[in-house]
């Protein structure tokens, strides 16, 4: 190691040789020393050697002061830059000028592996992340050049995906149930859910009224063979039943209609002409309470007595009072049989109704 003040003066042939060889001893050895050569003007590099034993400073004279390029450990064989566009360790924040190509390696500490890649020669959609705001998530999304790209979660072997409890969230709105849970419906086959439900109220649930009462009636088809308990509703003038139910608590007092189950007792294929109407009743409601506004549906006799006939769905009847949970709703059925438009020459025989309601919810708990 040397250093030399660069100025080669006027002497014997021996004494300039010499002169010569320390000036390229000093550059051989980057100006070594274990202070600023003399000779060091701005732009000099110099290497000082007055640190550790092993770790030697190259340094940079910009013609006032000295500035540390780089720290030269001599007993790892390793150089660290103190300009932060070379060393990664210490600047806090490194940018890329391109895409960073890992050749095929993992990203850890340099023993174990933290993240690794696994490139696609034909690859055109890639994962992007974003960083959020205060109170808001980062975001893992599918880009690409495809124009609509999934995610596609792997685990090895008999892995699993992990989700903490109470952290999953679908579409805006928070999954609570645990995984034994969703393992039940899984199994369960198809789930009941709110919507249109149906109840029946066959004609042995019905009474007749005390004014103008359909009569009650129970018709033999053949010994042994199916009997038909019904309401005879004659065609001469409107005849009454009523009979009353207790609601659902999954019902969401809404409008119902029905179909009404009846069989003709003649082989006329006049128009029949059924009406329905109801009001609910509540705790400490009096009972002495007008019915609603009927519903009429209209079916034509089928021509063949003793044959099923059943009514098409009504439009949608309101139920008078102020319906609510824990109520009592009475119905009324008649037959509009005065009615211009009931041609229907013989006895209608009601085997029951179906009534069509709709739910908000799946149970009544």
């Amino acid at each position: 190691m040397a250093q030399h003040d660069y100025n080669i003066a006027n002497a014997s042939f021996p004494t300039v040789r010499t002169d010569i060889n320390n000036v390229l001893s000093a550059i051989n050895t980057c100006n070594s020393g274990s202070s600023r050569p003399s000779g060091a003007v701005a732009g000099t590099i110099w290497l000082d050697t007055s640190g550790l034993a092993t770790a030697h400073l190259l340094k940079f004279y910009d013609g006032a002061a000295d500035i540390l390029l780089g720290t030269i450990n001599t007993t790892a064989n390793t150089v660290d830059w103190s300009d932060s566009s070379f060393d990664i360790v210490s600047d806090t924040s490194p940018q890329l000028g391109g895409m960073l190509d890992v050749n095929g390696n993992a990203i850890g500490d340099g023993t174990l592996e933290l993240l690794k890649f696994v490139e696609t020669g034909s690859a055109v959609n890639e994962l992007t992340i974003t960083n959020n705001a205060a109170g808001s998530n980062p975001i893992l999304s599918a880009t690409g050049g495809d124009t609509n790209v999934g995610i596609a979660l792997t685990p090895k072997g008999t892995g699993e995906i992990v989700i903490g409890t109470a952290n999953l969230n679908y579409a805006g709105t928070a999954v609570t149930a645990t995984g034994a849970e969703l393992n039940k419906l899984a199994g369960a086959g198809t789930i009941k859910q709110a919507g249109l439900e149906t109840m029946w109220v066959p004609a042995s649930a019905m009474y007749a009224t005390t004014t103008n009462p359909a009569e009650a009636n129970q018709v033999e088809t053949t010994a042994l063979r199916p009997d038909m308990k019904v309401f005879d509703f004659a065609a001469a003038a409107d005849d009454f039943v009523q009979f009353s139910v207790a609601m659902p608590k999954s019902w969401n007092l809404g409008t119902v209609t029905y179909q009404v189950f009846w069989t003709p007792s003649t082989t006329n294929t006049g128009d029949c002409i059924f009406g329905l109407q109801g009001v609910a009743c509540g705790d400490n409601d009096t009972i002495d309470v007008a019915f609603g506004t009927a519903i009429t549906v209209t079916d034509a006799g089928i021509g063949a007595v003793e044959d099923q006939q059943v009514t098409s769905a009504s439009s949608g009847m309101t139920i008078a009072g102020s319906p609510a949970d824990d109520q009592q709703t009475y119905f009324q059925l008649y037959r509009d049989a005065n009615a211009g438009g009931d041609t229907f020459t013989g006895v209608a025989r009601v085997l029951g109704v179906k009534i069509f309601y709709t739910t908000d919810a799946a149970n009544d708990s």
